[in-house]
């Protein structure tokens, strides 16, 4: 990444930064990283739009069915980590692409469950991988000590933001 050079400042010696030179750089260097991290994201969804035709959104929510038939919408809700209106926008797109059916199959009728077709299991088993996202994989695939202090900074960070997006947390990237 090309980063505009910093000034020395008159107190710092030659060949040397300032320190708030460096912190600049550094704050540059971290943005980087966060739109290395957001565009292989978007990346990854249109290779997913184009490969299947579907987004990134809809093949996690497939891709959750596929290993267990039957989730109800809130539960579906809660592993994508969406909005459950968002969840339903999905799931009415991918009954209406003949990808997924809903039964209700219990005891109480209001029940509805959500199974996969065999077109929405074509779908997944031709999906380019990681079906739920990079983001979603590598996150998963760090450990607990790493998460918890990534979540840590991450929220001393929005803490610091002038403008905060009330729900985005529940927003998918691809949506974005």
């Amino acid at each position: 990444m090309n980063r505009p050079k910093t000034k020395r400042t008159s107190a710092s010696a030659p060949g040397k930064t300032s320190p708030r030179a460096e912190k600049m750089d550094l704050a540059l260097g971290v943005l980087g990283k966060f739109r290395e991290v957001f565009r292989a994201a978007k990346v990854h969804f249109g290779t997913v739009h184009k490969s299947v035709g579907v987004s990134g959104a809809q093949l996690w929510a497939l891709w959750e069915l596929h290993r267990e038939p039957g989730l109800r919408v809130t539960e579906l809700a809660l592993r994508l980590s969406l909005r459950q209106s968002t969840v339903s926008n999905l799931i009415e797109q991918l009954a209406q692409s003949k990808h997924l059916k809903r039964k209700r199959n219990d005891a109480d009728q209001r029940v509805v469950r959500l199974y996969l077709t065999a077109s929405g299991r074509k779908l997944v088993d031709n999906a380019p991988q990681p079906a739920r996202g990079v983001l979603p994989d590598a996150l998963e695939s760090l450990d607990a000590k790493t998460l918890k202090n990534l979540d840590i900074h991450l929220r001393t960070l929005l803490s610091a933001m002038k403008i905060r997006v009330p729900g985005a947390s529940k927003t998918h990237l691809d949506e974005a």
